[in-house]
């Protein structure tokens, strides 16, 4: 027997976990918040599953998950309707959810956002997260699509390669010349480096494929937390670090950085995820991210 999901529950479930709180959701939703918490065991019951861990916030569990994503896509296909049928009030705007890296927010991610029609009165609504853990957003249902270096797709997800993102290792002459003579290998061993946060190994990356899968950098790092604050970072002398190229080649070629092992750049293939919904506005973001991306990134 299917068991029937009814969309003033799971719309509730979904406001529940937006606002964080029963009593914020009550509010949002013009309600009492006894009757946001019938809805939710009621919807609980249905399901036979804890949609909700009550703690302050609440967050869902990973059934939960399942029914705040099902929440956001009909609320996209209920608006893009409404906009077909021309029953949107005027100036009304629609609202995208996008999970995208700090690297290329940084770089070319805005510039795609200006190519989306204006007629299209979209609203975006960005998640910074690291390129490794943008599809977790996708699972969850708190981002509509997605900047990844993921090329699984996320289940109810289409997924298209957008092109290479080029990083370079660089640093400034003077701190070249002060902590990495010698062998590069050894040297970066112990070099003062600049990570973006601890989840960041991607200069560890770098270090043991020149020791052939073995090793790190150095522990002597700094934690710079922003694309452009992490590429000052490196210029300032703090310590050295892969820098996204087009955030390199000015510094470069003014000789403020030098590359650390020229020849040898890391490459993230980066791709782009979104709800299969048929949704003109996400079609036509889909479109502007894919061709700005085809002129930002390498083939």
């Amino acid at each position: 027997m299917t068991a029937e999901l009814p969309l003033d529950q799971v719309r509730t479930l979904l406001a529940v976990v937006d606002e964080g709180t029963f009593d914020a959701a009550a509010t949002v939703l013009h309600v009492t918040p006894s009757a946001v918490s019938q809805r939710v065991k009621a919807l609980e019951q249905r399901t036979g599953r804890v949609l909700l861990l009550r703690t302050k916030p609440v967050r869902p569990t990973e059934s939960g998950r399942v029914l705040v994503r099902l929440a956001r896509q009909l609320a996209r296909l209920e608006r893009d309707a409404r906009t077909e049928l021309g029953l949107s009030g005027d100036g009304e705007s629609t609202r995208v959810s996008v999970a995208v890296n700090a690297d290329s927010l940084a770089t070319w991610f805005l510039d795609a956002l200006t190519r989306v029609p204006d007629e299209l009165r979209l609203c975006f609504e960005l998640h910074r997260e690291d390129e490794d853990h943008t599809a977790a957003l996708l699972r969850e249902g708190r981002v509509m699509a997605a900047v990844t270096s993921s090329a699984v797709p996320v289940p109810g997800c289409s997924v298209r390669v957008l092109g290479r993102m080029r990083y370079l290792p660089v640093a400034t002459p003077a701190f070249t010349e002060r902590h990495l003579g010698g062998e590069l290998r050894e040297a970066l061993a112990v070099a003062p480096v600049v990570v973006f946060d601890r989840r960041d190994d991607f200069q560890d990356g770098f270090v043991r494929s020149l020791w052939q899968g073995r090793g790190s950098a150095s522990p002597r790092r700094h934690y710079v937390p922003t694309s452009e604050g992490f590429a000052e970072a490196v210029a300032a002398g703090l310590g050295w670090g892969l820098v996204p190229e087009a955030q390199a080649a000015a510094p470069l070629r003014a000789g403020r950085l030098v590359e650390l092992a020229p020849g040898m750049p890391v490459d993230l293939t980066l791709h782009w995820q979104q709800w299969k919904l048929d949704s003109p506005a996400l079609a036509a973001l889909a479109e502007a991210v894919a061709d700005t991306a085809a002129q930002a990134l390498r083939r």
